[in-house]
């Protein structure tokens, strides 16, 4: 039988490993996902392919910026314990995987997995990787952001933990560079969540307004009056949440917009990306007593 893109799709997210050796498995199987999975673990592949289903929280954000500062990149992987994360194979391997994504300009993390390292595609080097670490690892997520005719800037922080970029786009120069600095740090410290307020989703907005109103009819606001709070009320809540809104963090007199135009020599803050590690990924809690408790029943 032939193997679809869909089961090969299926059996690598399955198991973590590349493409080429899940459509192998598939064919030699038949088909069948689940000897498939057994078919791998049966061979060089066993070990990646028995922590496929571990819980991937702890990791790396890794920030690339190119030597004239018109493009970069940021990726995370991720591993199961922060231990690993020091490790200096899991350490070499974030850093090529960075450099590889910004000199391809990648915004696909498929795509990402796909590129060549050192003769190996970068999610079988992965695979690999797993194997000789013992633990799970991840390849996440990945952006790349490119300045036509502007500047691009990057920000790590925490040991990386949190990555940013911000693009400058109608401007160069030290003086653009050094605000893209600033900007990329803020957005690291102020956590938005968009860059501008026609970017928010407007069922987010409405749902704003219908807590603010309930909120104010219980404190018995007049009815006539609340439209007008609530017009104050969004406002705050753009200042929160986007990036351009926002008071810049290094000097809270200043908007991150009107810093922008004050000392950006012409430039606008066109697009930003942040990534913190492990953000949306639930973890597991552990109860070290309660582990103990269960061991001493057993």
């Amino acid at each position: 039988m032939s193997v679809t893109a869909a089961q090969v799709k299926e059996l690598r997210q399955k198991t973590g490993v590349g493409m080429m050796e899940c459509k192998k498995a598939l064919t030699e199987t038949g088909g069948d996902i689940e000897k498939a999975i057994l078919y791998l673990r049966e061979r060089g592949m066993s070990r990646a392919a028995k922590k496929a289903d571990r819980v991937t929280a702890e990791g790396l954000v890794k920030v690339v910026i190119s030597d004239d500062q018109t493009a970069g990149s940021v990726v995370e992987v991720n591993c199961e314990t922060d231990f690993v994360s020091k490790n200096e194979d899991f350490i070499k391997f974030i850093d090529q995987v960075a450099k590889l994504a910004l000199d391809n300009s990648v915004n696909d993390i498929d795509q990402l997995k796909a590129l060549d390292m050192d003769g190996k595609s970068v999610g079988d080097t992965l695979t690999s990787l797993i194997a000789t670490i013992g633990e799970n690892l991840n390849l996440r997520r990945v952006a790349t952001l490119k300045a036509a005719n502007g500047v691009v800037s990057g920000y790590t922080h925490m040991g990386g933990r949190i990555g940013t970029l911000v693009l400058l786009e109608g401007a160069t120069g030290e003086d653009v560079q050094e605000v893209g600095k600033d900007l990329a740090m803020h957005a690291a410290a102020a956590s938005p969540r968009y860059l501008k307020s026609d970017d928010v989703n407007p069922a987010e907005v409405e749902q704003e307004k219908e807590l603010g109103k309930k909120k104010l009819l219980e404190q018995g606001k007049p009815e006539n009056m609340i439209e007008k709070i609530l017009v104050g009320q969004i406002n705050k809540f753009y200042k929160e949440i986007c990036l351009v809104e926002q008071a810049f963090v290094k000097d809270p007199n200043y908007t991150v917009k009107k810093l922008v135009d004050e000392k950006g020599k012409g430039a606008e803050l066109s697009a930003y990306v942040r990534f913190q590690l492990g953000e949306g990924i639930e973890k597991k809690q552990e109860n070290f007593a309660e582990e103990v408790a269960a061991q001493l029943k057993s």
